[in-house]
């Protein structure tokens, strides 16, 4: 379906771009602040999720003490304090992971955003602003194409520099992970 998707113009508009190279650049760019976003957003979530987790061994703690220096008489209501305390701070802790979560997404989305924007000032043929699930999922198929061509094209390189296969054309130079290598 991704196929039938694609018209003959888009093809050869998308292979027009590639020719000189900056678009596979470009998506490299992408990529790599891509990785670098999603890691931090995924570091914040993690310190939220430790905080989270020191707050309720501290909470744990401090009922503990207060319940072994509370006379036997007022334990139950203790108790029942303490339960609708803790009730309370697990309601925040969700709230607050649904609210760092929201952010999330709004981060990634935008970030989709921008790279449809770079992508179209770019000139690559199928990319521009769109939150349409078949259009997000057709750009992402195009972005896989073109990785896809450059990996082959960093393959090409490497076996004309004699590193496996047979002879192809010199391609860009690539790094160990077949990315290319700005020159």
């Amino acid at each position: 379906s991704f196929q039938q998707r694609l018209s003959y113009t888009t093809l050869s508009d998308l292979a027009l771009a590639l020719l000189d190279g900056t678009v596979f650049e470009i998506v490299q760019g992408l990529l790599e602040i891509q990785h670098l976003t999603e890691k931090s957003l995924y570091n914040q979530r993690l310190r939220l999720q430790n905080e989270h987790r020191v707050l309720r061994q501290a909470l744990r703690q401090k009922h503990q003490e207060a319940q072994q220096a509370c006379r036997p008489h007022n334990l139950p209501v203790l108790q029942a304090a303490q339960q609708r305390e803790l009730e309370a701070v697990e309601h925040r802790i969700r709230e607050e992971q649904r609210a760092m979560d929201r952010k999330i997404v709004l981060e990634l989305d935008r970030k989709v955003a921008d790279q449809q924007s770079t992508l179209e000032k770019a000139g690559v043929a199928g990319f521009y602003v769109t939150t349409n699930p078949q259009e997000l999922m057709l750009q992402m198929n195009l972005l896989e194409l073109i990785r896809k061509l450059q990996q082959r094209g960093c393959q090409a390189g490497k076996a004309s520099l004699g590193l496996g296969g047979r002879w192809q054309p010199p391609a860009a130079q690539c790094d160990q992970e077949g990315s290319p290598v700005p020159p």
